[in-house]
């Protein structure tokens, strides 16, 4: 039987403290409310027990984010794709923030199982002066343990309406884009960590952005496979194709801990949860 699950979380600022309340319907849910960076930051994991998506399943998530403020979610494991039959599964998320609310969306990688058929969607609605670091990584099956990606379909859908639009469909019979030069050259890994503003940033801010990037990129096994842009004045993307997910998150954790720094003047705190 399909599972159909939604959570909604609210985040608001009281008397200086970022506050999550939520709700949900199905196993879908977030953990306890951690402070490692005292109260004006609210880290929460995300949190599906079931541990991964069959056709027919669908996954709702929603997070609002009043003025000022500030979130950081990720979740404790891969989102997993299984094998279908035919339906397709979904997971959708759509994050809203008001006037100067910061949110780092952060999940671990949407794993691609052989035969799978997934879509897996990203909409981000940002006020003015509101600002979202936030990475979406994608693994094409278990090379490693001889499951490769060989049948299926994968839909990739990232949004910021009005300013920014990526869909990617992904079929394992489009060998030319798997394993063309111009497509992922064989890559089974493929990354984007984005940084979003509800304001045109300055000039000199993004710039700076784009060259911290690029300088940590100069230094990374990656570098052959990796690059920054600035399509606009609100928006900085980094985008990496490389063979596992492991070098991929850890380039966009270099490159997030060297953005928090500079875009935000925050010493880069990683969620508990990454060193278990």
């Amino acid at each position: 039987m399909p599972w159909h699950a939604h959570l909604h979380v609210d985040y608001t600022l009281e008397h200086q403290r970022t506050v999550a309340r939520f709700t949900h319907d199905g196993p879908l849910r977030i953990l306890q409310s951690l402070y490692p960076e005292g109260g004006g930051i609210c880290h929460n994991v995300l949190v599906h027990p079931p541990g991964g998506l069959v056709g027919g399943d669908t996954l709702d998530v929603s997070a609002t984010l009043g003025p000022g403020a500030h979130a950081l979610v990720t979740t404790p494991g891969a989102t997993r794709f299984y094998r279908s039959n035919g339906d397709s599964a979904l997971q959708r998320t759509r994050l809203a923030l008001a006037p100067g609310a910061r949110l780092e969306w952060l999940p671990l990688e949407a794993l691609c199982y052989s035969a799978c058929q997934a879509e897996n969607h990203l909409t981000l609605d940002l006020a003015p002066g509101a600002e979202c670091m936030g990475w979406d990584v994608t693994a094409l099956g278990l090379p490693h343990a001889g499951q490769p990606f060989e049948a299926g379909r994968f839909v990739q859908h990232i949004e910021v309406p009005g300013l920014w639009q990526e869909r990617g469909v992904i079929d394992a019979a489009d060998r030319r884009l798997l394993h063309s030069p111009l497509g992922l050259a064989g890559q089974h890994c493929l990354a984007s960590l984005f940084f979003v503003a509800g304001t045109p940033l300055e000039r000199a801010r993004r710039e700076a952005a784009l060259d911290t990037a690029r300088a940590v990129l100069d230094t990374h096994a990656l570098r052959a496979s990796a690059g920054a842009t600035s399509p606009d004045g609100r928006l900085v993307v980094l985008r990496v194709l490389a063979p596992q997910v492991e070098p991929a998150m850890q380039l966009l954790r270099q490159v997030w801990s060297a953005w928090r720094a500079q875009l935000w003047g925050l010493p880069a705190t990683p969620p508990r949860i990454w060193a278990m």
